[in-house]
């Protein structure tokens, strides 16, 4: 199954993009959640804006489907300026970079979103624009060419990724302004959930608002989607209004679980827990059992796992926690009779607490 063709993906897909933009707040004081990355932001505007110069470059980073675009699309608003979106892999070539720059206007905002993927010549080419905001360019081939200064308006880069141990220091040292963005708490979707019902006109009751956010990984565009996907249900089934009741029927006719997650999810969790006893699994092993790519189970469905501690990643392979068992209403497998674990390797049920000064597993009395 591809990433994008699953309900609970945080990734945008195709039918996300004309609704995102309709729910987006537009002004700072409408962003819901974050609390700390808002209160620092509204400083460092407010600072910024008294003095007339353009704010600092800010990076924000952390999992898809957080609003990092939304915080780059208010900070344009809040500083009265335009913004030119572009993406990492978009510019190929410095003469692009230039194009765009130079294009700006004073104190505009160029927000590159998968700022990781930057071409890294591309990148050399931003670090002088950056600091002093002057562009080298190359002109001419061979002994003809000489370098010359090109001067841009003074901007401010606002980049977004998933992957910030992607970017080269020389870059990341560049941004004044650095924040990770955090999942959200049940209680700041309900009221993303709230807020985006109204703007769509949906009749909602709180307690229906708090069973799709409680289901939808921590993440607002999740959240908004399953939101979408219910109204879709009261409409044909309960007159248009979403219950506790409805919102419940609704997500267990999506798949969706009370702890949000999906098929793939489950898949993924019983395959160790009956297949393999609850693991340790090798990498190669689990995504030969689940017909599923590597990559794929790495990036997308293990961080969420792992982050509810449904899975733990250890050096001898996957395995299914205490809490995985609880999940399926399953009782862990007890450790084998006489099954002593190798050296230098603690036994499949043992912690590194059980093991000896030596590092080596106790061996078992008979």
């Amino acid at each position: 199954m591809e990433q994008n063709d699953r309900l609970i993906t945080p990734d945008s897909r195709a039918e996300d993009y004309e609704i995102d933009y309709t729910l987006r707040p537009r002004t700072i004081d409408e962003y819901i959640g974050q609390a700390k990355v808002k209160e620092n932001l509204k400083i460092f505007i407010q600072a910024a804006k008294e003095r007339g110069e353009a704010l600092d470059h800010a990076l924000f980073y952390g999992p898809p489907g957080l609003g990092k675009t939304t915080l780059a699309h208010i900070i344009a608003r809040e500083m009265n300026v335009n913004i030119k979106t572009t993406s990492g892999p978009v510019i190929e070539h410095a003469g692009e970079l230039s194009g765009i720059l130079t294009n700006l206007s004073e104190h505009d905002i160029l927000f590159i979103d998968e700022i990781h993927r930057l071409n890294r010549v591309v990148e050399e080419n931003l670090y002088p624009a950056m600091e002093d905001f002057q562009l080298d360019l190359i002109v001419g081939q061979g002994p003809n060419a000489r370098s010359i200064k090109l001067n841009t308006p003074r901007f401010t880069l606002v980049g977004a990724t998933t992957r910030v141990g992607l970017l080269t220091s020389p870059l990341r040292d560049r941004f004044g302004i650095i924040h990770r963005l955090e999942f959200y708490t049940p209680e700041d979707l309900q009221k993303i959930v709230v807020r985006s019902a109204k703007i769509l006109n949906i009749q909602l009751e709180p307690a229906g608002a708090y069973e799709i956010a409680r289901r939808s990984r921590g993440t607002p565009r999740i959240a908004n989607r399953l939101l979408r996907r219910i109204r879709d249900y009261a409409q044909v089934k309960a007159d248009n209004i979403i219950t506790e009741d409805i919102a419940q029927i609704g997500l267990k006719m999506l798949e969706v679980d009370e702890q949000g997650l999906d098929y793939m999810d489950r898949n993924l969790l019983l395959t160790i827990i009956e297949k393999f006893d609850g693991g340790p699994v090798g990498l190669d092993t689990l995504a030969a059992a689940i017909s599923e790519e590597k990559d794929t189970i790495e990036d997308v469905y293990e961080p969420f796992l792992i982050q509810c501690g449904l899975l733990e990643r250890t050096p001898r392979g996957r395995k299914a926690t205490k809490l995985a068992y609880q999940h399926f209403g399953r009782e862990p497998l007890p450790q084998r009779p006489g099954m002593a674990a190798p050296p230098s390797q603690p036994g499949l049920w043992e912690t590194s607490s059980q093991q000896n000064d030596e590092g080596y597993a106790e061996k078992s009395e008979n």
